[in-house]
C-alpha cells in the first residue's frame, strides 16, 4: 500500500498502481452536500419503516449518523449516490388510455455512478448492538438480467452487524428473488476497536475485487465481475424491521442515541 495525501485530512493508503482521485466527500462544513448524497427511503417497492430523511449531521469533519426515533420507534438513515430502479413504490397510472403498467415506480437520475477503481471509507463503527452499519455499492438495474456483468452486482465492502466487527465481503447478483446468487471473500474482523476510526476499501477491476481493512488485504473475489457503473451507499439500519412484523428489537430501543461516524468516502481511478 502507498500513501495518497489529501490536504488537511487523513491520507489514504492505496494498492499498487497509478491512482487519481475522481470523487470524494470529506464532510467538511455544516450541512450534508445534497448534490452528492440523497436519503434512501424505499426498498423493493415499499416505503421502508426503518429509514428516515434525517439523523445525519456534520461535526468535526465527519458525517454522524444517529439512531433516533419516530413515533416512539427507533429509526436511522441511509445515504446513497444513486437509485435502484426496483426500490421506488409504484404510483398507479395508465399507458395512454390503457390500464397497463410495469410494476416499477418513478425513475430517478443518479448523482454519481462509477465502475472500476478503488473505493474507500474511513469510519468509526456504532458503539451499541441493536443496529448495524455498512459501506457498499449497488447497480441501478441489479437483477434485470441473468448476466451479472450487464445487470451489475451488490458489493458489500463493509458490514458491521455488531460493534467492533466487520463481516466477510459479499457480492450479490441475480436480483433478490428466485435468481439470487452470492459469493464471498475474506474473513472480516471481530477485533476492531469500536472507539477508533478504521478504513475499508475495495479495488474493482475487470479481473475481480480485492478488499482491504485498515490497509491490509482481506480477500479477493475473481468472478463474476460487474461491468455496469454503480452507486455508493453509506447505510445504517435498525434490527428487527426485516422480520415479517417489522418490529424493532429490544436492543434497538436500548441503543437510541448511539452514533456511527464517517470521516470520508473517496473514489480513485486506476490508470492503465
Amino acid at each position: 500500500m502507498k500513501e495518497y495525501k489529501v490536504p488537511n485530512h487523513v491520507s489514504s493508503f492505496l494498492p499498487d498502481g497509478n491512482f487519481t482521485l475522481v470523487w470524494s466527500d470529506e464532510f467538511d462544513g455544516d450541512t450534508l452536500d445534497r448534490s452528492k448524497w440523497d436519503y434512501r427511503l424505499n426498498m423493493m417497492g415499499k416505503r421502508w419503516p426503518a429509514w428516515v430523511d434525517r439523523g445525519v449531521h456534520l461535526a468535526d469533519s465527519c458525517a454522524v449518523f444517529t439512531l433516533t426515533t419516530e413515533d416512539g420507534r427507533p429509526v436511522s438513515a441511509q445515504l446513497q449516490t444513486g437509485y435502484n430502479f426496483m426500490d421506488e413504490p409504484v404510483t398507479p397510472t395508465t399507458f395512454g388510455r390503457d390500464h397497463l403498467q410495469w410494476g416499477i415506480g418513478k425513475l430517478h437520475r443518479s448523482l454519481f455512478l462509477h465502475r472500476y477503481g478503488y473505493y474507500e471509507c474511513r469510519c468509526r463503527l456504532q458503539q451499541k448492538p441493536g443496529w448495524w452499519s455498512a459501506f457498499w455499492m449497488q447497480s441501478p438495474v441489479i437483477g434485470s438480467s441473468l448476466d451479472p456483468a450487464e445487470a451489475g452486482i451488490e458489493h458489500d465492502i463493509m458490514e458491521s452487524f455488531q460493534p467492533g466487527t466487520c463481516s466477510c465481503h459479499a457480492n450479490h447478483f441475480g436480483g433478490y428473488g428466485l435468481d439470487h446468487q452470492s459469493t464471498h471473500a475474506g474473513v472480516g474482523r471481530n477485533d476492531l476497536d469500536p472507539a477508533a476510526f478504521h478504513t475499508f476499501g475495495m479495488l474493482w477491476t475487470p479481473e475481480g475485487y480485492t478488499y482491504y481493512i485498515d490497509g491490509i488485504e482481506d480477500g479477493h473475489n475473481p468472478a463474476p465481475v460487474s461491468h455496469r457503473p454503480e452507486f455508493i451507499l453509506i447505510s445504517t439500519e435498525v434490527k428487527g424491521y426485516r422480520h415479517e412484523s417489522h418490529t424493532p428489537t429490544e436492543e434497538a430501543y436500548a441503543a437510541i442515541g448511539d452514533t456511527f461516524a464517517v470521516d470520508y468516502v473517496r473514489v480513485f481511478d486506476l490508470k492503465e
